[in-house]
């Protein structure tokens, strides 16, 4: 239902909403509800200019006419929208700030993303920098902005390192909600030429309510 959808910023060509958890970011072949068609329930257009997986949460950008999302499309490529993330990680990290660079391979047939060691076909770069913010029971909450834009990107970076994500079973994780949770979006209005910013932190439920940082 749309009630589920919070608005946090709409204007007559785009909106910022939170994706809750377990509604996938577009429409695909599982027919299982999603963004778009909840929130045409009570809009003409939605067009989707990026995508969170299906178990995670958080903020999101959807443009409301044609036009802006080919410019919110190109601001996304040019790394001109600044996304951030927090996650909790299985494990302590020996360095509490730094950037992690990989090369990526998707896997499209067993929607799953490696780390490998060559430049190839299907091979992409990734890079993101992160930040330690609380070590709790063995586990690390880390505020993460993404440099580019990988499938899978932040889940497989940091399990690739021995530190999967809490509740991603896909890469190491185990059972339960992944970890993971859009928390900011920032970036110039393309037409309006004001500034678009907005913070909203995950629900205080397991494992985000074993750390003081989360507000």
């Amino acid at each position: 239902m749309s009630e589920k959808i919070k608005i946090l910023f709409e204007d007559n060509s785009l909106l910022l909403c939170l994706k809750p958890v377990g509604v996938s970011s577009q429409p695909d072949p599982s027919g299982d509800e999603d963004m778009v068609t909840l929130l045409q329930q009570s809009r003409p257009e939605i067009y989707p200019i990026h995508r969170l997986d299906k178990g995670v949460g958080g903020m999101m950008v959807f443009a409301k006419k044609q036009a802006c999302a080919g410019k919110l499309s190109a601001m996304i490529q040019s790394r001109e929208i600044e996304k951030e993330y927090l996650a909790v990680v299985h494990g302590i990290l020996p360095e509490k700030e730094g950037i992690l660079r990989d090369l990526l391979y998707r896997d499209v047939a067993r929607n799953k993303s490696f780390v490998v060691a060559h430049m190839r076909k299907g091979v992409k770069e990734a890079e993101l920098e992160y930040r330690v913010l609380e070590e709790v029971e063995g586990m690390s909450l880390v505020r993460v902005k993404l440099h580019t834009g990988r499938s899978h990107q932040i889940r497989v970076q940091f399990s690739s390192r021995g530190l999967p994500l809490v509740g991603d079973g896909k890469y190491g994780g185990g059972n339960g909600n992944i970890a993971l949770w859009s928390y900011r979006l920032a970036f110039r209005h393309p037409f309006r030429n004001i500034p678009v910013e907005s913070e909203f932190y995950p629900p205080k439920t397991a494992p985000w309510d074993r750390f003081s940082a989360i507000k």
